[in-house]
């Protein structure tokens, strides 16, 4: 097996990045989710409710923010010394950095909602929760572990039941490996070397309505695919599964061909109730 593809993920929900080379943080990829989009009371904002954030392509340049939003000149974002708090699911997370005024008014006006651009700095430490996790691993504004890692063999298995192909960009993944011998392996894979970095899987990923959105587009599916048809074989007590969450062992660099080893596997996977 080896990597097929790498993403990461400047702004949480907006368009994705595809690299050949990942380089890894205390946080996981470099630069992933570091920014997030937040309403007034400082909760966050996903294409879960605004799918046309999608459309919203985000550029990391020389450490650098800048976003190209549909319509609008490119905007260089820039960060404020203004401190606040703000909230991703059951975390609420503090010293997080406002960005200046004119990005959040440029996102707000593209979303028709007034929202506010954030930033994580590196003295934040948010740590992945997980009942096997004994150690603190940093996570970003991800929705709670560093990776998702994904395997081609599963998108295929899938895009066989379907009335049409899904793209891999849909599950937003990081890393995307192939040549597995068989569908769905990696429900049982718990360490993995991903070229030179060891990586733990710490839990299967369910999957939510984000899936249905065009990573093109951003519009649903008039069909509720993939999701719909994922539900029908891959519904678990943990959810609608596809992929894995996992937090990196060691710091390192990834890279497109790399070879993948899976070092340790689980007992059992959560059963499928179809």
């Amino acid at each position: 097996m080896k990597i097929k593809s790498l993403y990461y993920y400047p702004v949480k929900s907006l368009a994705g990045v595809a690299l050949d080379e990942l380089r890894l943080d205390r946080f996981g990829p470099a630069g992933d989710r570091r920014w997030m989009l937040v309403d007034g009371g400082g909760r966050f904002v996903t294409q879960r409710k605004h799918p046309a954030l999608a459309r919203i392509q985000p550029h990391l340049v020389d450490g650098g923010l800048f976003l190209d939003i549909p319509g609008q000149d490119r905007i260089q974002v820039d960060v404020s010394d203004q401190s606040r708090r703000v909230s991703v699911w059951r975390d609420e997370i503090e010293g997080v950095l406002n960005a200046t005024p004119e990005a959040s008014e440029a996102l707000s006006g593209f979303l028709g909602k007034r929202v506010s651009l954030v930033h994580m700095p590196e003295s934040v430490t948010r740590p992945a929760r997980h009942e096997n996790l004994a150690s603190v691993y940093p996570v970003s504004f991800a929705d709670g572990f560093p990776f998702l890692v994904t395997s081609q063999a599963s998108l295929d298995d899938l895009n066989r039941r379907m009335p049409w192909d899904a793209e891999m960009r849909r599950f937003r993944p990081n890393v995307v490996v192939e040549g597995a011998a068989q569908p769905w392996e990696e429900d049982l894979w718990e360490q993995v070397m991903l070229g030179a970095v060891p990586v733990r899987l710490v839990k299967p990923c369910s999957r939510c309505i984000m899936t249905t959105v065009d990573p093109d587009t951003g519009e649903r599916s008039s069909d509720g695919n993939p999701l719909k048809t994922l539900a029908t074989f891959r519904r678990t007590d943990k959810g609608v599964i596809f992929g894995a969450n996992g937090v990196h062992l060691e710091a390192g660099t990834l890279r497109v061909g790399d070879p993948v080893t899976v070092e340790k596997t689980k007992e059992s996977f959560p059963t499928c109730h179809c």
